[in-house]
């Protein structure tokens, strides 16, 4: 297997606003933005060639991933005039494909952090002679998610949507959101019109009697769809829980990028993450969230598990728990936040104005 699709069209609306000027798989984790680490991810299990399926603020990627020489791949774009859903996206980049009809194409979700043997997946997918083959994890509730139920063999039996009773929840292995094709399969998908992978064409293939393979891997997981999950990966990648080649320094509590400047007495642990230009003054507390480039910590602000947009102020001995705060944005002096908070871009909280606790 020597190439992929990676499907990075989606508009990240749980994510906003990170994703008011930033595609999701742009935004930085670990430093970097997060899509590095899927490629180098996929370039160590012996990918070249990767085919970036685009839609929202398309015009960002190129511009910095270039032809992918800088991370020894190649990597080719198409962007959707519309939205044409995971089946589409991958049939609407079918054409830039290198492989014979029935060679392997990996497929993978651009906001899936995993832990997945990639190479395993392929093998599973050779050794069955399986039509589609799909990374499956185990989950303790699944009912947020589509299950995968598979025999003793891992042939996959049927796709249930989210169950609603107790009695629906037949297995705890969930749909995690990386595949590997068969090229074959990929050109049967309709051109031209939004198509479901999941509601779509794996039910039809199943219905036709295709073989569908299910390989359980559960390694580490996680779906960065929301503010919290995204700030929780970051951080789990900066203390080496999360595996990747492309996190610009060692593993350990704290991420540190050249340019920034960090006071000397300023704490940072759990994973936190300082960008590039950006300023965390004295007696600040920062544990388990990403400072993005630009951003500006005042003395004694205290930051827990949140995420500061670029260009963005944290006021004096301000609190922030579980907070986004967008771009541009400025938190005053003596403000606290709590989970939840989202600040627009550019907004402007005065001194003292937001509290969760007593002033006293």
């Amino acid at each position: 297997m020597t190439e992929a699709i990676l499907l990075v069209g989606g508009k990240g609306t749980r994510l906003r606003p990170l994703t008011v000027h930033t595609p999701k798989p742009m935004v930085p984790a670990a430093g970097v933005p997060f899509l590095t680490h899927q490629l180098a991810r996929a370039k160590a299990a012996g990918v070249d060639h990767i085919v970036l399926a685009t839609s929202y603020l398309a015009e960002v990627f190129e511009p910095y991933f270039g032809d992918g020489s800088a991370l020894g791949l190649t990597i080719e774009y198409v962007t959707e005039e519309e939205p044409l859903g995971t089946g589409g996206a991958i049939r609407n980049v079918a054409s830039r494909l290198h492989s014979g009809p029935d060679e392997p194409v990996l497929i993978f979700n651009g906001d899936i952090l995993t832990g997945l043997d990639i190479k395993a997946l392929v093998d599973t997918h050779e050794s069955t002679g399986a039509d589609v083959s799909l990374h499956l994890t185990k989950v303790t509730d699944p009912r947020a998610y589509g299950l995968v139920p598979t025999d003793e063999t891992g042939r996959v039996l049927a796709f249930l949507e989210k169950p609603q009773t107790p009695e629906e929840i037949v297995t705890d292995q969930i749909n995690a959101g990386a595949y590997v094709f068969r090229r074959s399969v990929i050109d049967a998908i309709p051109l031209g019109r939004p198509v479901s992978v999941e509601r779509e064409t794996f039910p039809d293939l199943l219905a036709a009697g295709a073989h569908l393979q299910g390989m359980v891997d559960s390694t580490y997981w996680l779906d960065l769809g929301t503010p919290a999950a995204f700030v929780r990966g970051s951080a789990d990648l900066v203390l080496g829980r999360a595996p990747s080649p492309a996190v610009p320094g060692r593993c350990g509590d704290r991420l540190v990028l050249p340019t920034a400047t960090v006071a000397a007495d300023a704490k940072l642990t759990g994973g936190t993450v300082v960008g590039e230009g950006a300023f965390v003054a004295e007696g600040a507390r920062i544990s388990g969230s990403t400072i993005l480039p630009g951003a500006v910590i005042e003395p004694g602000a205290v930051i827990t598990d949140s995420l500061i947009g670029t260009r963005a102020r944290v006021g004096e001995r301000s609190v922030l728990t579980g907070t986004v705060v967008g771009d541009g944005a400025v938190v005053g002096p003596d403000n606290e936040l709590r989970e939840g908070v989202r600040v627009w871009c550019d907004a402007h909280i005065p001194a003292g104005s937001l509290r969760f606790s007593s002033d006293q």
